[in-house]
């Protein structure tokens, strides 16, 4: 029996051929104790309205609890033959991670898998941000020396291709040091909050649009001695944390095997001078951070501003369950399809390829000429090669 209840369910006609449902679901709170209470949740499911309705074609977005989705097919499939019961997932970056969680939990729901950036390090945070910031590399006896991480490596991308901005961005950081500026939306524009636009380096195209903000700042010293309005409103929109604050709260949790994970990023990122040292009279280009959560991040965002007695209560918590069973992993009969990118600063290659070796019946695409946003941005050639993964054979 489904413990989720179909509330409203309302279609649409959209281009291409499309039917899409937006669905409400009601949900227990808590589901050992299902008396405590509903939440409402939002699903959408798309399906081509000149063909039977297939269940294996639904796509439900936005899902955040596993108990959630499961509940919800139950509710979804319960009229259709049992050989249709089961659903495809597509999960791309932490949804992947839902894919692969939902595959360790329960496999009997899925007929499929696909995931794009999306294998889940099956490790402890300190581990992923590691290899994001510069791993020890235990093959050179002098312990000073790390391997070059990913975000340091777009770093170096980003100031080959804009060379001029390594003197812009220690000019910007200069008048950020000797201004207290409060954006339009609410909160402090920070040095390191200006840092966290290296968030968008793993991207297409990503690169050009920090550079373009860049510019503006400048533009803006140069012409006016102060950033304008509509520079600072722009820049206030280009990192997700006011209007995703639970991106912020779970980022570190999403990780974690047990121990707590004490401001991961802050603790390892002290490992690395060159991420510390964001002087403007120094040498050095100064870099940028990537998908990384700081405590500082607190009381620079007007809306985490108010959650910082939660996030501090989240990232000292201990004994957090196992999100992934290996074993199950390990004997997994669930075909799952899966893209990942050698230069991907999100998911580390590395870590993704493990991964993969953990789980039996996963068949791997693997490229270096595409990022963690290539569903997105290169749609039609990722998807012919996951499609190919499912429908080809190689022998």
């Amino acid at each position: 029996m489904s413990l989720a209840k179909l509330i409203e369910k309302r279609t649409h006609q959209m281009p291409g051929k499309l039917s899409v449902s937006e669905l409400l679901f009601q949900v227990p709170k808590d589901y050992s104790r299902v008396e405590d209470g509903n939440l409402r949740l939002f699903a959408r499911s798309v399906e081509r309205f000149d063909q039977p309705v297939d269940v294996t074609k639904n796509e439900v977005k936005q899902l955040p609890w596993l108990n959630d989705c499961e509940a919800i097919r139950k509710n979804l499939v319960a009229d259709y033959p049992v050989e249709k019961q089961k659903w495809s997932l597509l999960g791309v970056s932490f949804g992947g991670f839902c894919c692969v969680c939902y595959l360790s939990k329960f496999p009997e729901g899925l007929r499929e898998v696909f995931t794009s950036g999306g294998l889940p390090p099956l490790t402890e945070p300190d581990a992923v941000y590691e290899k994001l910031f510069g791993r020890l590399n235990p093959m050179i006896l002098n312990a000073s020396q790390f391997e070059t991480g990913k975000v340091k490596e777009r770093n170096a991308a980003y100031y080959k291709k804009y060379p001029e901005d390594v003197q812009r961005v220690k000019d910007i950081i200069r008048y950020l040091e000797s201004e207290k500026i409060t954006l339009p939306s609410g909160g402090t524009f920070s040095v390191l909050r200006f840092r966290q636009l290296g968030f968008h380096f793993g991207m297409h195209g990503c690169i050009d649009v920090v550079h373009d903000m860049v510019f503006r700042f400048i533009s803006d010293l140069d012409q006016f001695g102060f950033f304008t309005r509509s520079t600072l409103a722009e820049f206030g929109t280009m990192l997700p944390f006011d209007t995703l604050p639970l991106y912020a709260l779970i980022h570190e949790l999403c990780y974690l095997r047990g121990p707590a994970s004490r401001w991961s990023a802050d603790r390892v990122m002290r490992k690395f001078p060159e991420f510390m040292n964001a002087r403007p009279n120094g040498s050095e280009p100064v870099l940028f951070t990537g998908e990384m959560i700081f405590r500082e991040m607190f009381d620079d965002y007007d809306e985490l501003s108010h959650l910082k007695e939660t996030a501090d209560a989240l990232a000292e918590m201990d004994d957090w369950p196992d999100l992934y069973d290996e074993k199950q992993l390990a004997r997994n009969e669930v075909p799952i399809y899966s893209s990942t990118y050698i230069d991907d600063m999100y998911v580390h290659f590395d870590l993704a390829l493990e991964t993969a070796s953990k789980i039996k019946n996963c068949r791997h695409f693997i490229t270096n000429v595409m990022y963690h946003n290539a569903l997105g941005s290169k749609s039609e050639d990722l998807v012919k090669q996951l499609f190919a993964l499912r429908d080809d054979v190689i022998d």
